[in-house]
């Protein structure tokens, strides 16, 4: 069986790490901006995309994803596509149950953390 080269694990860490905060940023940009409907019908649409693009929060969120999609490049340039998507869809999946949990403070039940370990195991499978 073939090994992760280091310089592909150290990419796929990135676009994990990126897409993870990316993620995170924008879910604490878009709490604090509060239901869009609502501020849809008070200020119409323009108002809704104003007060939505205005959050530093979302600004970061969208650079990390950035980053992100840069890395996935990066590593699509060296590695094949059946190891880069799985590995980092599945370990962005738990890094985001992760990041929910204890920065956003939200519950994640038992059966959302038993998916993150079946998932934890298919990552190490691939990895071998």
């Amino acid at each position: 069986m073939t090994r992760i080269p280091f310089h592909v694990a150290v990419v796929i860490l990135v676009m994990v790490v990126g897409a993870t905060v990316g993620e995170t940023l924008i879910s604490v940009a878009m709490n604090r901006v509060g239901d869009l409907d609502e501020i849809r019908a008070e200020r119409g649409l323009g108002g809704a995309i104003a007060v939505v693009i205005r959050s530093p929060f979302l600004i970061g969120g969208i650079a990390c994803m950035a980053i992100s999609f840069f890395s996935l490049l990066s590593a699509l340039s060296t590695a094949d596509l059946s190891l880069v998507g799985p590995a980092t869809n599945s370990l962005t999946f738990i890094a985001t149950a992760v990041s929910a949990r204890f920065f956003l403070r939200e519950n994640v039940d038992r059966r959302r953390w038993f998916a993150a370990v079946l998932v934890a195991a298919g990552v190490y499978l691939l990895a071998r």
